[in-house]
């Protein structure tokens, strides 16, 4: 898979280039997809995203037995996977994750955003509890300003977690910025860096209200 590494700030982003995301991504865009294609493109484009932002977790070799002999095979080591989404919307990117690390935790973060600050609004959390002994990915369909994932963040961060990657499907250079300058360290991994943030917020041209998008709400 080819993606582009970027430095923002001191921290790295990574953009995904490959066919099968840019054509599923195009589709995610498109205002007449129905909820039902919505979530299965967000499931796929999610899938692709998690083989790029897991490809630096360390493994190590193990001897196994195949039904005709006894060999080696890479096995991941170290420290286990939390993934946690971002209330609500980061809940339709979760099953894919899952479906390649089924012995991850999952941990839940609740967030809104005031629409007039555009600040984010704290109302549950529940994270495992051995989370600094754990490889954390966080989960948010949409980089926008940046406040809320941010939030999202210093949450894990204050409950001991170190080593923090976040998946996005698209992101807005405001937002990577915002989440560079206050945690440098976390790692991003998107299928598309867009243009900009219009008046209200929302990433331009990016696919809407991710989150009504998924459930069919408005």
């Amino acid at each position: 898979m080819t993606s582009t590494e970027t430095v923002a700030g001191t921290g790295l982003v990574t953009e995904v280039k490959h066919p099968l995301v840019a054509h599923k991504l195009g589709l995610l865009r498109e205002a007449t997809s129905t909820t039902q294609q919505f979530r299965q493109l967000v499931d796929e484009v999610t899938l692709l995203l998690t083989y790029e932002a897991t490809k630096e977790l360390g493994d190590e070799q193990v001897e196994i037995e195949t039904p005709l002999e006894r060999t080696t095979a890479r096995r991941i080591s170290g420290k286990k996977v939390a993934v946690c989404p971002i209330l609500r919307a980061g809940v339709g990117m979760l099953d894919s994750v899952l479906s390649l690390i089924p012995v991850a935790r999952v941990g839940f973060i609740g967030l809104y955003r005031n629409e007039e600050t555009l600040q984010p609004v704290e109302y549950y959390v529940k994270l495992p509890v051995d989370l600094a002994e754990r490889d954390v990915i966080l989960l948010d369909p949409m980089l926008a300003t940046g406040n809320s994932t941010a939030a999202a963040v210093a949450t894990v961060k204050a409950a001991g977690a170190t080593s923090i990657r976040l998946i996005a499907l698209i992101a807005a250079p405001e937002g990577i910025e915002r989440i560079h300058r206050e945690h440098p360290d976390v790692r991003i991994v998107v299928a598309a860096i867009d243009r900009e943030l219009n008046e209200k917020g929302y990433i331009l041209p990016g696919l809407g209200d991710a989150g009504d998008r998924l459930y069919g709400t408005k």
